[in-house]
């Protein structure tokens, strides 16, 4: 069974809002063991989507329909599948009345192009709508099938988990298959998009054309690295199976080549990473910012119950706080044993366990002797204090992103290596 997702409207081509709903559904259709190949955008003209629509058709099974079933004049997704499917529109009266009875529900009149979302090809079955007004759609097109649901969100994934999914499965069991795809992904800091391909480029050759698992190479950004392992199981204990196989392999490899840069799992962020740490040792954490100005701050608090762990932060931009609060030896802000003093001091001023500091220069000019991006991270954990100097790429806003996760993980490290 192959499904391909095609998402409506022009204001995804124009980048105006992002397509949630094609990454909800390949989500949900991989966990269900259904392969989505392909996914389309298509602006709102009726010639364009009636082609996208054929041109799914030609290479897919089924197909999902994201958009385009509203009120207004735009919303001609209907128009479209009337003719893919060869078939007339008819308006349904008891669409009619549940239409107006929701406007009537809610205390709201209602204009009279709300009954176009009324109008069903001839042939099509309808998905009640029970969030909003515009029905969904389930439309044959020989042995094939055009599913159509609204493009809002909360819409649109009630109805495919409602009616959309099941249909789907007695497809699937109809045609005798069944399997289950499940995903895992390892998060890395520190390592090159190249250097991991070059490390797990072994086990990617012998995966070569295997049906049950495959790796692949998503680049975050600033978050790093993501390796995704992919395996198709026969059942979901199948499934969990072969994907627990390719994890210790994966790791073992890029451990080898690159030592402690896998700090994550799925969606767990750096910050969640230093949680579970300083949570598992009831350890509390205190941190002084300069050139982050916050930053790290603000990632730690995103984590639930940081106030169990996270004592406080000082942002210490100014030299003469670095001086006077800290106890950072007057001089040069910007090296690395103004980055120790300034651990130390604030880990004294808040009575914590565990303290990193950041100092160095976002740019755009030289600071202290050092160029823009040089920072140095300062950690004072257990009877350690140190220093670590990180080389950080791009501009102001980049160089202080990539200096508050950066420092969040030589504080992981330092974490696992001492304590």
């Amino acid at each position: 069974m192959r499904v391909e997702i095609v998402a409506v409207g022009t204001e995804l081509l124009l980048g105006q809002i992002p397509d949630t709903n094609s990454q909800w559904l390949g989500e949900q259709l991989a966990a269900h063991g259904i392969s989505s190949h392909f996914h389309q955008h298509v602006g709102d003209n009726h010639e364009r989507i009636v082609a996208a629509f054929r041109v799914a058709l030609s290479r897919s099974d089924a197909v999902i329909v994201c958009g385009g079933l509203g009120p207004t004049q735009d919303d001609i997704t209907r128009a479209a599948l009337a003719e893919v499917m060869g078939a007339a529109l008819e308006r349904q009266d008891y669409l009619v009345e549940r239409i107006r009875a929701m406007f009537a529900g809610r205390g709201r009149p209602m204009s009279d192009n709300n009954l176009l979302q009324a109008d069903v090809p001839v042939g099509a079955s309808v998905i009640d709508q029970v969030r909003g007004t515009a029905p969904g759609l389930i439309c044959p097109v020989g042995s094939q099938v055009l599913y159509a649901v609204p493009g809002v969100p909360y819409e649109m994934s009630e109805m495919f988990t409602r009616a959309i999914l099941p249909d789907l499965l007695d497809r699937v069991r109809a045609e005798g298959q069944t399997s289950v795809i499940t995903s895992r992904v390892l998060r890395t800091w520190g390592a090159s998009e190249s250097g991991l391909a070059e490390a797990v480029g072994s086990r990617f050759d012998e995966l070569e054309g295997s049906e049950r698992v495959t790796i692949a190479f998503l680049a975050s950004g600033i978050e790093g690295i993501k390796v995704r392992l992919t395996a198709r199981g026969d059942n979901a204990e199948h499934a969990k199976e072969l994907l627990a196989a390719e994890e210790t392999v994966v790791r073992s490899l890029i451990t080898d080549a690159f030592g402690d840069v896998i700090f994550g799992v799925d969606a767990e962020a750096m910050e969640d990473a230093i949680a579970s740490r300083l949570s598992a040792r009831g350890l509390t954490l205190a941190l002084a910012e300069s050139v982050t100005g916050g930053l790290i701050a603000s990632r730690l608090v995103n984590v639930p119950g940081a106030s169990n762990w996270f004592k406080g932060s000082v942002v210490s931009y100014a030299s003469d706080i670095k001086f006077d609060l800290l106890g950072v030896t007057p001089g040069r802000v910007v090296s690395g044993l103004a980055a120790e003093e300034m651990a130390r001091g604030v880990r004294t001023l808040f009575g914590s366990d565990v303290a990193i500091s950041v100092t160095g220069v976002a740019g755009p000019d030289p600071l202290d002797g050092h160029a823009p991006g040089t920072v140095f991270v300062g950690i004072a954990v257990g009877d350690e204090i140190s220093h670590v100097e990180l080389r950080l790429p791009g501009d102001r806003p980049r160089v202080r992103s990539y200096g508050a996760i950066g420092a969040l993980n030589v504080l992981r490290q330092a974490i696992d290596r001492i304590l």
